[in-house]
């Protein structure tokens, strides 16, 4: 099993997506394995720098679950998700290149069009924000 934390950015009734790159593919919230040795909460301030060149100000745990058929790049079946809200630093969102095509601030509605990776489909249907 490998543990990964994620994170749901909101601003102005927007969330930030990225569109990823790499498998698994689809738009997604900032995200990634929590490397050993490391605390999800530390995992996903590394994340977000790495991924959006933005800072995380302040988060709070939303929830976390053993998610089953959610597989990674490794082909690991399973993942223990801790999903946070975070609070980011002002300004522009800047991609990790090798990691997502694009990223964006994105509507309810918006998403509701996207080819969301399905892990995040999932977690944007239970937080009842599509």
């Amino acid at each position: 099993m490998h543990y990964s934390a994620g994170t749901v950015i909101k601003r102005n009734g927007k969330y930030l997506l990225v569109d990823r790159a790499l498998p698994p593919f689809g738009f997604a919230g900032l995200a990634g394995h929590v490397d050993e040795g490391e605390t999800p909460e530390e995992a996903i301030r590394r994340e977000v720098k790495e991924e959006g060149n933005l800072t995380v100000i302040s988060c709070k745990k939303i929830v976390e679950e053993e998610i089953q058929g959610n597989r990674c790049s490794k082909d690991i079946p399973v993942h223990y998700w801790y999903l946070f809200s975070c609070e980011v630093s002002p300004g522009e969102a800047i991609y990790h290149q090798r990691e997502a095509k694009t990223i964006g601030w994105y509507t309810p509605e918006d998403i509701k069009k996207l080819r969301l990776e399905p892990v995040w489909e999932y977690w944007f249907k239970k937080l009842n924000i599509i």
